[in-house]
């Protein structure tokens, strides 16, 4: 499966922003979905994934009642509603997928795509 992550950009403190994750090639809908981000100078690090159906989603707790994952295999697509942006979010962030969303949790993807990138300015 290819993905494609887009809708990063600049935001101030406190505002939105909804990032996509557009797959193509194998059937999307039987992978679970993930975004992991990386700040400059720092690991890469999870952030939420959601499984094949939609039903569980997991967060970093860092992300936690701020951030929702969400999932629409009509369209192949795959979402990060991120809301109350910190200047510690700032970070690429990518979409990744794997068959098992517990290797997602555990930091490991089988396929991930291009960054898009997140600025929160304070």
């Amino acid at each position: 499966v290819q993905l494609q992550a887009c809708g990063g950009g600049l935001v101030q403190a406190g505002g939105s922003l909804r990032l996509s994750c557009a797959a193509s090639g194998r059937s999307f809908s039987v992978y679970a979905v993930g975004w992991f981000r990386q700040a400059p100078g720092k690991e890469r690090e999870f952030v939420a994934a959601i499984s094949w159906g939609g039903g569980s989603s997991f967060y970093a707790d860092s992300v936690k009642g701020r951030f929702t994952i969400s999932r629409d295999n009509a369209k192949n697509t795959a979402y990060l509603q991120m809301n109350g942006l910190k200047p510690e979010d700032t970070a690429v962030y990518y979409c990744v997928a794997d068959l098992r969303a517990d290797k997602l949790r555990g930091g490991s993807y089988d396929y991930w795509g291009q960054g898009t990138l997140v600025t929160v300015s304070s």
